[in-house]
């Protein structure tokens, strides 16, 4: 049982922010008064990102993503958050303190802020995730400038299902920079992946989806296709065992009857 540090008498020297504030067991989690996840859209798309962010730089126990999760960010105001569609972490704990799932991710706890988030852009929200708009004052700072100038997120992606269109954004010193795309792709070589737009069928819907591939532009596989392949990879070895047993059998039948030939003409010669 992990216990709350939060309210901890100060002492000297002073103890630090992840010792005195609110660990993820005493902030919210969820808020009643948002709405829930708008369409089905927002549930796929951030599974299918998670089961193939693979980053081939870390081990998968020092990744971590999250996806409609509280992101709590300023130790200032310790109950604002943001919530991204879906974010990535790595060099942090896969679980909580090497033992618990999250129930958020507390940046004064985690020490480590995510790599890339992706938002997916709906009508009612895309002015915001895309920084067009701007917080009146004394109001909570928005996604945009959340990510950019508080948390510095090296990568900041965008996908509308509605335009299909991928915008990519990266963070030099402090500033987003929008990525001149040639192809739906953008290439993390910190990570060792790329995100890029696949056409398939993921949970029997067939659409252009985020996905994250690797070096050689190769999609990562999900679970189903990782064990299709297998399934598919042992029925070629099987097959071509069987070929070649089925050549084995003719090369013996071929030495056989040229065995017998030479036999015969021995034979024919009298020569025993």
């Amino acid at each position: 049982m992990i216990t709350k540090k939060y309210f901890l008498e100060q002492i000297e020297p002073p103890r630090s922010p992840k010792e005195t504030l609110p660990t993820m067991y005493d902030l919210p989690s969820e808020n009643p008064e948002e709405p829930g996840l708008p369409d089905e859209f927002h549930d796929f798309q951030p599974e299918l990102l998670r089961i193939t962010f693979k980053p081939s730089n870390y081990s998968a126990e020092k990744v971590f993503s999250g996806s409609d999760m509280n992101l709590y960010y300023d130790l200032h105001h310790t109950n604002w958050y943001k919530r991204p569609d879906w974010f990535g972490v790595v060099g942090v704990s896969r679980l909580y303190q090497q033992q618990d799932l999250r129930l958020s991710y507390v940046i004064w706890q985690e020490g480590v802020s995510p790599f890339v988030v992706v938002e997916l852009l709906s009508p009612g929200t895309e002015d915001e995730d895309l920084g067009k708009t701007q917080p009146p004052p004394h109001k909570p700072p928005s996604k945009w400038q959340v990510y950019e100038q508080i948390l510095r997120i090296p990568y900041y992606v965008t996908f509308s299902r509605y335009t299909n269109q991928l915008r990519a954004f990266v963070n030099y010193g402090g500033s987003y920079q929008e990525l001149n795309l040639t192809k739906p792709k953008v290439w993390m070589p910190q990570l060792g992946l790329g995100l890029g737009l696949w056409q398939g069928e993921y949970s029997g819907i067939n659409r252009l989806w985020l996905r994250w591939y690797d070096a050689e532009g190769n999609w990562i596989p999900t679970e189903a296709e990782a064990a299709k392949q297998e399934v598919t990879a042992a029925k070629q070895e099987v097959t071509a065992a069987k070929q070649e047993a089925e050549q084995e059998r003719l090369r013996a039948e071929a030495a056989e009857a040229r065995a017998e030939e030479l036999a015969q003409k021995l034979k024919d010669l009298g020569i025993s």
